[in-house]
């Protein structure tokens, strides 16, 4: 039985740019920085103690070595505790974001990375 999500894998073109974005932008920590020969990937987290981590891996590589994984951007969606004042704090960082949108759940918006992969946020 499945207990937990452990790593979701994003498949960027640029690792180092994509996790400068992250860090500087959103406020993820690094907790890895490995290469092994050829192999690169870059794990971070939202805070140390969360149990989830975003690992960065290079697309144009995976996409040689599994031609059959999808390579594409999952859609995710982060939890913050005042949506507003995280729009307009990504928003005052220069990160494009959408407007917030009152949804059945709770306010929301969508930010893109670096690489203009989207990806939302919601009230807790």
């Amino acid at each position: 039985m499945v207990e937990a999500v452990k790593q979701i894998m994003l498949y960027v073109n640029d690792q180092q740019a994509t996790a400068d974005f992250w860090v500087e932008k959103l406020g993820f920590t690094i907790v890895a920085n490995e290469k092994n020969g050829g192999f690169h990937f870059i794990e971070m987290k939202p805070n140390p103690a969360s149990e989830t981590s975003i690992v960065l891996h290079n697309k144009e590589m995976i996409a040689k070595m599994s031609p059959e994984m999808n390579v594409g951007t999952p859609s995710l969606m982060f939890s913050v505790a005042d949506v507003s004042a995280e729009h307009q704090r990504l928003k005052e960082a220069g990160v494009k974001v959408g407007e917030l949108t009152q949804m059945p759940f709770g306010t929301v918006f969508n930010f893109c990375d670096n690489e203009e992969n989207y990806f939302a946020v919601s009230s807790k």
